[in-house]
Parts: structure tokens; sequence; C-alpha cells
């Protein structure tokens, strides 16, 4: 049934000739996987050759880590009359034993939802309160390995986008609650896990999609090819490369906070742009590695800090805690972002279900014509098309 569905409202002629051009498609695939097995060997040997191939065995034996992940989702359901929207982040303990007997304070996830005028520009602004829900709960999990889903430098890219948009439109509430009364405590939570500078405590960035090639440049391999994808056949299982440093911008990072100007009292004013200041810098200590923890998994790209990757016993304990994570063939990615990926995923979907029961609470007391509630929080796209 979900196989006839893919195609039931698409005209036949139009899938006759998607059907066609996929033939084209999948020699083209063939020819690249057929370069990739006959190249393998090759590039493999490059990589021991460079030195830049480890074995997780060779690291200082270490006690398992308890471990959590955190991911974020948002949504702008766009109404006919306004526009609903929900962000919100979840921490996700990873598989025990072990388990964290330290007191984690409550709550475990944070959630926005807030009614905006209609904006254009709405979801830059809630996604950098998103992004900056997410860096607090990492910063205050109590684990010896916190997960987080995406680059580390998503955070900085986020922020700059939303603060640049709330610059323009300092009259959405998103921006007074998310961007205006919360922007240090963010910042600060972003320092604090770019420093990693608590031995008892590793930030691990593992972004899903990712175009780098740090390796791949150093070695010169094709340009066709990203690091994780060529390192996913090129690594064997407990095989990691040896930290490098994360390849920066060509112009240095920024983040524009100005938005804050005016609303803040001096002092904090200097302290938001000393945090800034030590983003901007932290950033540019950033280490990457790749890390084929088994022989069903793909090469996982792993960032963290200088503290973290220099350290053998800080590293051990991040590639051990990876591989107890990873623990079944049925998930590409360490278990607690899968389960935290899958939860937050749900929250865009409910959003139709919030609306509904908003309509209904304001049906009841509205003392006007029922059809102007129905009509105004009315949804602009068709549902059907969600």
């Amino acid at each position: 049934m979900d196989e006839q569905s893919s195609f039931r409202e698409l005209p036949k002629s139009l899938v006759d000739e998607v059907l066609s051009r996929t033939k084209g498609i999948g020699k083209e695939l063939l020819e690249s996987f057929e370069e990739l097995r006959k190249k393998k060997q090759e590039w493999r040997d490059q990589l021991v050759d460079s030195g830049k191939a480890k074995r997780d065995s060779s690291l200082p034996r270490v006690q398992s880590p308890t471990t959590c992940g955190v991911d974020g989702s948002y949504a702008v359901e766009r109404l006919l009359a306004t526009d609903l929207v929900v962000a919100g982040a979840v921490a996700v303990e990873g598989l025990t034993p072990p388990s964290e007997k330290r007191f984690w304070p409550e709550p475990t996830h944070f959630v926005h939802v807030e009614t905006e005028a209609h904006n254009p520009d709405t979801g830059s602004v809630l996604r950098a309160g998103m992004i900056g829900m997410e860096l607090h709960l990492a910063a205050d999990a109590p684990h010896e390995l916190v997960l987080l889903d995406g680059s580390f430098t998503t955070p900085a890219i986020y922020f700059n986008q939303g603060f640049n948009k709330a610059r323009e439109y300092p009259n959405l509430k998103t921006v007074e609650e998310y961007l205006i009364r919360k922007v240090r405590f963010f910042l600060d939570a972003y320092c604090t896990v770019l420093a990693a500078q608590r031995s008892d405590r590793q930030w691990v960035a593992v972004p899903k999609y990712t175009t780098r090639r740090e390796i791949g440049s150093e070695l010169g391999w094709p340009e066709s090819y990203d690091d994780r994808g060529l390192l996913s056949s090129v690594l064997e299982a407990g095989e990691y490369t040896s930290p490098t440093q994360l390849l920066q911008p060509s112009q240095p990072w920024h983040i524009d906070t100005s938005v804050v100007d005016g609303n803040v009292e001096n002092a904090e004013r200097d302290e938001i742009n000393k945090l800034v200041a030590q983003v901007t810098s932290l950033l540019g200590d950033i280490y990457v590695l790749y890390y084929r923890p088994h022989s069903y998994m793909p090469a996982l790209r792993l960032e963290m800090s200088r503290a973290i990757a220099n350290n053998q016993g800080r590293l051990s304990m991040v590639l051990q805690g990876v591989k107890d994570q990873c623990g079944t063939a049925a998930i590409m990615e360490p278990y607690p972002l899968y389960l935290a990926d899958r939860m937050v995923k749900h929250l865009p979907q409910a959003v139709p279900a919030f609306r509904q029961i908003a309509s209904q609470y304001l049906a009841e007391d509205y003392q006007g014509n029922i059809d102007d509630v129905f009509v105004g929080l009315h949804s602009y796209r068709t549902e059907s098309g969600r």
C-alpha cells in the first residue's frame, strides 16, 4: 500500500519518464562504485602510510562512559490569521548500563510554543532559539560523553542568521524571548561545549551529512568523494583517523549580536561581546576524526575540542562510548542521537494537533461568528500535501 501511494497522485507519463531516467542514474552509480572498489586498496595504503590510520585497541583501556544525545527541531505553521511557531530540544540517555547516577536537574527538554505575526524569516529566528536550547541541555548534562547532532560550526551559522533577522524584525516575540533575554546563556553554553575543559565531560558533535574534506584534501583524493563517504569504505572496523584540525572558512567566524544593543546593561553587553570572541576563537581549535566502530557501520565524523583530541584517555572514552552506542546494524548512528532525532521529528508533525486544540479552546469562548475562528486558523497549505 505504501509503495502504491508513492505514485498514486502522479501522472502516469511522469512516472514512466522518471523510471526510464533512473536506468541511466543506476549506470552512473555503478561506475562510481567500480572506481571506488578498484582504488580502495590504493587509498587505504596511502592512509596507512601517512600514519593517519589508527586502531581503537591502541588507546588506553577505559570503562564504558555514561552517554546522552541531544537534538532539536522547529516548525512554523502558517495560518491565515497568524503563524504558530514551535521549537524544542530533547536530551536522551544512551543504552544502559552504565547509567548516570548523578543528579540531572529537570527538565531534560526545552520547548517553545508561540503565535507570531506573519513573517517570512520567523524560521531563521526560531532555529537560532532551537540551537540555543540544544547547547543549554548539552552543557548541563552530567554524562561523561554528550553527543550533539550536527557540526560544532552549525550553532555559529544559525546564531548569526537568526540574530541578523532579529535585527530586522525586533518585534517578534521569539526574538525577545530567545535572542535577547537568553543570548548570554546560550553563548555561555556554547563556550562550555567547545572548550570541554572538564576532564569528566566529553562533548562531541556528530554531523550526519557533511561535504568537508580535511583528509581528502591533504592526501589528494578525488574531489567527487567527501571524506565520510570514502573513509566508510577505506577504514576497517575498529579504526579511526588521527585527529585533524577542522578546516576553517575563508572568512573568520562571526556572530553579530548587535540586536541586544539598547536592551541590556553595558556590563552584560560587554560580557556578551567577550563570549562571542571566545566562541569564535574556540571554533579555530576544533579537531575532527573519522571512526568506524563496527563493520556494519559507516565511518562516523566526530568533532571535538583540542583538549579531548590530544588526550589519549579522553579520546579513548569517546570512541568507547560511541562503539557501545552503535550496537545494531539497524541504526546508522549512536543510539541516543537516533532516539533524540526520532523524538524531535515528531514535534513538527504534531503542530496541526496543537492548532486544533487551540481552535477548540478559542471556539468555546469566542463571542462572534464561529466561522471566523476556523477560517482564521486554517492552514495556508493543503493538509494532504504536508
